[in-house]
C-alpha cells in the first residue's frame, strides 16, 4: 500500500460496515437522493448504525454529498430499516431533512408498527414504503401514512403498473419506479407520472449505428496517443494541445483548481507535465474524454470518476502494477454509455493497450478483475466480492472515491 493510501486508511473513521449508495433520480435524471445499501460485520441491516455518531457523520458527509453546478450540496439518504429496528426504540435521532426512513415490504405490519410509523411521520420524518404488493391488504393502512411508495416494475410487470398507478392516485403519494433497467422503461414510467426513479437505465448505451467520436474528443484521443508513447515529451504533448486553445485552457483551469493543492499556478501543459508528471496529465486528459458534452446527466460522469478512483485504490492496496491503468479502465468502463457507441466498436476507435481493451470488453485480466470487484461493491452485491482486502479497506476506498469524485466534478463544472 502506498504512503498516501496508508494515510488515507489510518485517518478514515473505522465504520466496520460495508456501505454503498444508489442514486434516486428525478424526471430530468438529476440525483435528488441516495438509497444506502449496507451490511455490518455480522451481515445485518442497519444494526451497525446504532449508537454510532461517527457513522451518522460519514453518512451526512461523503455519502450524501454531490457537486451541482460547481457547488457541493447534500441530498437526503433513504435508509432501509427493519420492523425490529423501528420497534426496539433504539433508533438514533436522525436529522429530519437528511434521511428518509424506508420501511421494507416484508416487515410484519402489526398495529404497533403502524403506530410507530405514524409517530415518526408526526415527528417530521419522511417515510417510504418498499416492496409494495397491491394484492396484500396488510399494506393498506400504511398508504395513508408514508410519503413515497416504491414500485418494483420488474416484479409487478410493466403491463400491470399503469393500472396500479391509476388506483394509487387518491393517496397522493410520490411514486418511485424501482428496477428501471432500460431507457425505454424510463420513458414509459415517465409517461405514467412517476416522480422518482431507481435502476441501471443510465448505465446502458443506446448505440447509434456508425457513430464516431467527434469534436474535441478527437483531439483528446490524439493527446492520449502521444502521452502513451515512451518517447513523448512535454513539448510534443503541448504541440497537439495548442490546436485547441480553449480545451487547453479548460484543462489548465481544472489542474489549477482545488483538485490539486498546488503552491503556484500552472500556465501551460508542458509546465503541468513538469510539475505533475505524464501519468497525472494523462489522467486529466482521460477525465475530459469521459466528461459529457452536456447531453448526458452529471451522475454518469460522477460514477465514472468514482469507479476509476476506486479501481486505482484497490490496485494500489493489493500491490498490483500500473494503478493508473486500473484508473483508466474504471473511468472508461462506461464510455460506451457516454458516447452511445458499443464498447467493442468504441475500442476500435481509441488508442488503448490491448489488455485495457480486453478488460473493458470482457472484464479479463487484472484490470477486469478489479473492475468487476468495484462494480459488485457499487451495486451493494457484497456477497460476490473476492475479498482481495479486509472489509474495512473496501469501505474506506469507496468513501474516498466518492469524496474525490465530488471534488473533481466541482472542478470540471467550474471550468465549463
Amino acid at each position: 500500500m502506498g504512503a498516501v493510501d496508508k494515510e488515507m486508511v489510518e485517518d478514515a473513521e473505522d465504520l466496520q460496515v460495508l456501505m454503498a449508495r444508489q442514486p434516486i433520480y428525478t424526471k430530468s435524471q438529476d440525483v435528488t437522493a441516495f438509497e444506502l445499501l449496507f451490511r455490518d460485520s455480522d451481515g445485518k441491516f442497519v444494526d451497525g448504525l446504532k449508537d454510532k455518531e461517527a457513522t451518522l457523520g460519514v453518512l451526512m458527509g461523503a455519502y450524501s454529498s454531490i457537486s451541482k453546478s460547481g457547488e457541493v450540496q447534500n441530498v437526503p439518504c433513504f435508509l432501509k430499516v427493519t420492523d425490529s429496528f423501528l420497534l426496539d426504540n433504539e433508533m438514533p435521532d436522525l436529522p429530519r431533512q437528511s434521511f428518509v426512513i424506508e420501511i421494507l415490504g416484508h416487515s410484519k405490519i402489526s398495529p404497533a408498527l403502524i403506530d410507530r410509523v405514524k409517530s415518526l411521520a408526526n415527528d417530521g420524518y419522511r417515510l417510504a414504503l418498499a416492496d409494495y404488493d397491491p394484492t396484500d391488504p396488510r399494506f393498506g393502512p400504511l398508504l395513508n401514512v408514508v410519503h413515497v411508495l416504491k414500485l418494483d416494475i420488474q416484479k409487478l410487470g410493466m403491463k400491470n403498473v399503469q393500472t396500479l398507478v391509476q388506483k394509487l392516485r387518491p393517496f397522493q403519494l410520490e411514486l418511485l419506479a424501482d428496477k428501471v433497467e432500460t431507457k425505454e422503461e424510463f420513458r414509459l414510467c415517465l409517461e405514467m407520472g412517476f416522480e422518482l426513479y431507481m435502476g441501471y437505465f443510465l448505465s446502458k448505451p443506446e448505440p447509434v449505428k456508425g457513430r464516431k467520436i467527434s469534436g474535441n474528443k478527437v483531439l483528446l484521443i490524439q493527446l492520449l496517443t502521444e502521452l502513451q508513447k515512451p518517447n513523448a515529451t512535454a513539448q510534443s504533448v503541448e504541440e497537439i494541445a495548442l490546436n485547441d486553445p480553449a480545451l487547453t485552457f479548460r484543462i489548465l483551469k481544472v489542474v489549477n483548481s482545488a483538485a490539486f493543492n498546488l503552491r503556484r499556478e500552472i500556465t501551460s501543459l508542458s509546465h503541468a507535465i513538469a510539475m505533475l508528471g505524464m501519468d497525472q496529465v494523462r489522467r486529466w486528459v482521460m477525465l475530459f474524454l469521459a466528461n459529457s458534452n452536456g447531453d448526458k446527466p452529471d451522475d454518469l460522469t460522477r460514477n465514472m470518476l468514482q469507479r476509476g478512483r476506486m479501481c486505482e485504490l484497490l490496485a494500489e492496496m493489493t500491490g498490483r502494477p500500473e494503478p493508473i491503468n486500473h484508473f483508466i479502465v474504471g473511468l472508461l468502463s462506461q464510455l460506451d454509455v457516454m458516447m452511445d457507441i458499443e464498447m467493442a466498436e468504441l475500442m476500435n476507435q481509441v488508442p488503448l493497450h490491448h489488455d485495457i481493451k480486453t478488460a473493458l470488453i470482457n472484464r479479463d485480466g487484472s484490470f477486469g478483475e478489479v473492475l468487476q470487484e468495484v462494480e459488485h461493491y457499487e451495486r451493494g452485491e457484497f456477497e460476490h466480492l473476492r475479498k482481495m482486502l479486509e472489509r474495512h479497506f473496501y469501505e474506506v476506498a469507496y468513501r474516498h472515491s466518492l469524496s474525490w469524485a465530488t471534488q473533481v466534478m466541482q472542478a470540471l463544472q467550474s471550468a465549463a
